[in-house]
């Protein structure tokens, strides 16, 4: 199979007959052999009935049903595992990403070889209040990932099979996949300018609460994506720097008062009485227990059970 089309949606009834349509025809314009998989994330509205009527008609629709709502990175997990094209190409249910657009980011990752390919929205129709954020986080993963992309939230994007079948998206990860991507080795990671339609139907589903999220996934995947296979190199380096300071502060004491007796020299207060020594007392105490936290992460680490579990009330696959 040439490519998987897999789209997440929650709630998006009215454009998916639309969206199904224009999709087979530019497939069949490319002779493409394609599977369309629909994720609907908990859905209160009649979107999976359409789903359903949409596979009688037409063999290539797949979908996958969530009983409850478990946001974009898990519909994206899910998605991930059960894709089964050479290229797979992810993109947002509201006709605000075009299909038009399928073909050349094929080509790209079949012929340039690309890993992944992100999409940029050059010209937005999204109002202010969502663009502004996207640009500081777009700036602040630049800067932290070396991945130098203008548009890392853009839902259409392609990917070689290997890349999704290698990933892990959970939380709200899923607007930092090429970060993920690159922290898993792959590293040829190129950008296309795409159309951005004008939402045709629904609301969007932006909202602060995703801002707050974003930065601490941003957060996250740094540390993860460096240190979650050995947490004992964060925790224990600290800890060990922490307990070394705090220990140098105590035996400075130590050796200025005994100093001060050999000499005959009065000791004006004793170790207790300084500041000095309450601090050293934190570093030593802090120190250890984050060599603890780093041996206790590292256990959690190799004992971790599987992250995405999610329940899925009903498959058409």
């Amino acid at each position: 199979m040439d490519i998987s089309i897999v789209v997440p949606l929650y709630n998006e009834e009215e454009s998916l007959p639309e969206l199904t349509e224009w999709i087979a025809k530019v497939m069949t314009q490319h002779q493409f052999t394609y599977e369309l998989l629909y994720i609907d994330d908990g859905s209160t509205d009649q979107s999976w009935a359409i789903i359903e009527d949409l596979k009688r008609t037409n063999d290539n629709v797949k979908g996958i049903k969530f009983r409850r709502n478990y946001g974009k990175s898990a519909a994206l997990n899910v998605a991930f595992d059960a894709a089964q094209g050479d290229v797979v190409i992810t993109m947002d249910a509201d006709l605000q990403d075009s299909p038009d657009e399928i073909p050349e980011l094929f080509r790209r990752i079949k012929e340039e070889k690309y890993d992944l390919v992100s999409g940029w929205k050059k010209k937005r129709y999204d109002p202010i209040t969502k663009t502004i954020p996207t640009k500081l986080f777009n700036a602040a993963t630049r800067k932290m990932s070396g991945i130098h992309l203008n548009d890392f939230n853009c839902g259409l994007k392609a990917y070689r099979k290997e890349v999704i079948k290698t990933i892990e998206v959970y939380g709200e990860m899923h607007r930092y996949i090429p970060v993920i991507a690159k922290w898993a080795g792959f590293k040829k990671i190129g950008e296309q300018v795409v159309e951005h339609r004008a939402r045709k139907y629904g609301v969007t589903k932006f909202g602060m609460s995703r801002f707050i999220n974003g930065f601490l996934d941003l957060l996250s995947i740094f540390f993860v994506g460096k240190f979650g296979k050995r947490p004992m190199h964060f925790f224990g380096s600290m800890g060990v720097l922490s307990f070394v300071v705090g220990t140098l502060m105590a035996l400075y004491m130590i050796g200025v008062k005994l100093y001060h007796i050999a000499a005959s020299i009065p000791y004006k207060r004793e170790i207790t009485d300084q500041p000095l020594f309450y601090i050293a007392l934190v570093a030593i105490i802090v120190g250890s227990q984050l060599f603890l936290t780093g041996f206790v992460a590292e256990l959690v680490t190799r004992n971790a059970p599987e992250r995405n579990q999610y329940l899925i009330e009903k498959e058409i696959l």
